[in-house]
């Protein structure tokens, strides 16, 4: 069968990536054997250089690749990151000589499709918020053992107040930790809100038994909390060097209502620079978008989406869309498993699910009654990466008109519903003038 395929780059090149070794075979010839430290990958690229090598295609083997990856393409070669459903052997066949020449014939016949990879300075920023991600998460668990210090002390001031990490509730474990014991002298610590709401209830929660283990379990909590917080604003720093200066030139932004949430990088003028770094368009305007998750977005994927054709493709790339498996008669639907991004555009989905917003907030109600929560929060993480690609390709105007007919078809069938209620019940809908309000 391979002998009528037409051969499309007979020098073509595939690396079988390991932890301590490289095979690499060219054409599908005998594969050439490589170390992974610096100086073997240097002699790796010299010679595919010498073998007059232009495409290299190599399997996305969790962090093995990034090395290598950035050698070969500081090269000037053609990398291509395939996944590794694509180049599996026969059953029986498997070793990493056999795995090389199989990638490296069915590269030389254009049987593999390339991965998306975003560019370099794209993959630093990408670098920094990731691993400012673990430190947030690490922080998150550091609040979960001061709340459970607090428990085993019978003191329930978590269950009082919103957020034992907010002003209040870290005002409140420092005086605990520095030896304050006195319910009247913590709850003076508290927000004037939360006095004013509910100052006894805080009284009587902060009542406990104050065992010495137990406090010496909440300071170095504490203290690991503060760690972690030094470890965010050293993330945000670099972060801040990552993303391009601000243009004073450029037009100001209209001013936004929306709240950037407690995990947000602090870094000025965030959202003039990243519509800066879109090409003037404003991704905040989009529904549940915040500045803090278009930077997340414009780390895993770019500012350049025309890579994808359609946003059917971005969305099935993403994980969001279902597959399909055609098999003679049979048809069904095949899970796909939702990368970064995907999971990103899920998150912000949770935040429209109390909206009152009638298009995606009423939406993601219909869905979640006929099919459950789970579903349509994926439904509708689709209609945001559908959105989001339309942004980065169409422009603001197209999606803007966009999200102004599907409300309006919304309110429509609404409206349908409505006549069609009031037939069967022998009801006539009789509309309310609108008044105008007065200056």
């Amino acid at each position: 069968m391979l002998q009528t395929l037409p051969m499309l780059d007979p020098l073509a090149a595939f690396v079988d990536i390991g932890s301590e070794h490289m095979h690499v075979s060219v054409g599908g010839n005998r594969p050439e054997v490589f170390g992974t430290v610096t100086s073997q990958l240097h002699a790796l690229r010299d010679w595919l250089l010498a073998q007059g090598v232009h495409s290299v295609a190599m399997e996305a083997t969790g962090v093995y690749w990034l090395p290598l990856y950035g050698v070969l393409e500081s090269a000037g070669l053609e990398v291509r990151m395939v996944n590794g459903r694509q180049t599996r052997n026969l059953p029986g066949r498997k070793t990493d000589m056999a795995d090389s020449q199989w990638g490296a014939t069915l590269h030389m016949h254009g049987l593999l499709h390339a991965g998306f990879v975003p560019p370099a300075d794209i993959r630093r920023l990408q670098d920094y918020l990731r691993l400012r991600a673990d430190h947030v998460a690490a922080a998150a668990g550091c609040v979960q053992l001061m709340q459970k210090a607090f428990e085993r002390m019978n003191i329930k001031l978590h269950d009082v107040i919103s957020s034992l990490a907010g002003v209040s509730g870290m005002a409140v474990t420092r005086a605990v930790v520095a030896g304050e014991r006195s319910p009247e002298a913590l709850v003076a610590l508290c927000d004037v809100q939360i006095r004013r709401k509910k100052e006894q209830a805080v009284i009587e929660a902060l009542r406990g038994t104050w065992a010495d283990e137990h406090i010496f379990a909440l300071g170095q909590a504490l203290q690991s909390w503060d760690h972690y917080q030094k470890l965010i604003a050293d993330c945000d720093e670099r972060i801040a060097t990552v993303l391009p200066p601000h243009d004073d030139t450029q037009p100001p932004l209209p001013r936004s209502t929306r709240q950037t949430g407690i995990n947000a990088p602090e870094i000025s003028r965030l959202r003039e620079i990243l519509a800066q770094m879109c090409g003037g368009r404003d991704l905040t305007k989009l529904p549940a978008l915040s500045s803090y998750g278009v930077l997340q977005l414009i780390s895993e994927v770019g500012t350049d989406l025309s890579v994808w054709p359609t946003e059917k493709h971005f969305t099935a790339w993403t994980g969001l869309a279902p597959g399909s498996s055609d098999s003679g008669k049979r048809r069904k639907g095949v899970k796909r498993g939702r990368n970064r991004t995907g999971r990103l555009f899920c998150m912000m989905a949770q935040s429209l699910v109390r909206s009152r917003d009638i298009a995606l907030g009423g939406f993601y109600r219909r869905l979640a009654a006929r099919r459950g929560g789970l579903v349509a929060t994926k439904a509708l993480a689709r209609k945001l990466a559908a959105w989001f690609w339309r942004v980065m390709v169409k422009g603001d105007d197209y999606v803007e008109k966009g999200l102004a007919r599907y409300e309006e078809q919304v309110r429509k069938t609404r409206e349908q519903a409505l006549r069609r209620l009031a037939r069967e019940l022998g009801r006539e809908l009789v509309p309310v003038p609108v008044v105008p309000e007065t200056p």
